[in-house]
């Protein structure tokens, strides 16, 4: 069994803190959780069918004959249920590797939520500033228009 890094979604290099460092732990916990599961599994199918094979041996008393085949039964039923339990594993993998990127997927929309409405909020103040700036120029302007001789030789 290859017990090399290959991520079950081990984490994104955490800076040793928070949570991205407790989500890293906890994922890593899992990865070998999982990992024991398989080599558990696999072990039990590997020993069943050994003992199952041994146990195929032809002996001429009936009693024993009937001894043997109770034996290959009950290890081919083994052998099943190790199976069936690395097939429930896989289907649990596949679960979590949807639902981990969907959670994923929807930490990431957070975040850039997040930073979008820093960038409204910046936005908004600028604006307000501007618009403070442009009301106080045009108080300037039409002050001084008013009483600008300009205008006053307009006048009628």
């Amino acid at each position: 069994m290859n017990k090399g890094g290959v991520g079950l979604g081990s984490g994104g290099g955490g800076a040793g803190s928070g949570p991205t460092a407790s989500a890293a732990a906890a994922a890593a916990q899992k990865q070998k959780n999982l990992f024991q599961r398989v080599d558990t599994d696999i072990g039990h199918i590997v020993d069943n069918f050994g003992l199952l094979v041994n146990a195929v041996r032809v002996n001429e008393p009936p009693v024993r004959n009937s001894q043997e085949a109770f034996m290959m039964e009950m290890r081919a039923a083994r052998m099943v249920q190790a199976a069936d339990s690395l097939l429930k594993l896989v289907s649990e993998l596949k679960q979590t590797a949807i639902f981990s990127g969907f959670a994923s997927l929807n930490d990431h929309v957070d975040q850039r939520i997040a930073v979008f409405d820093q960038e409204a909020e910046k936005t908004d103040r600028m604006l307000a500033s501007i618009a403070e700036e442009a009301a106080a120029s045009l108080k300037d302007l039409e002050s001084h228009y008013y009483s600008s001789a300009e205008r006053k030789s307009q006048l009628p």
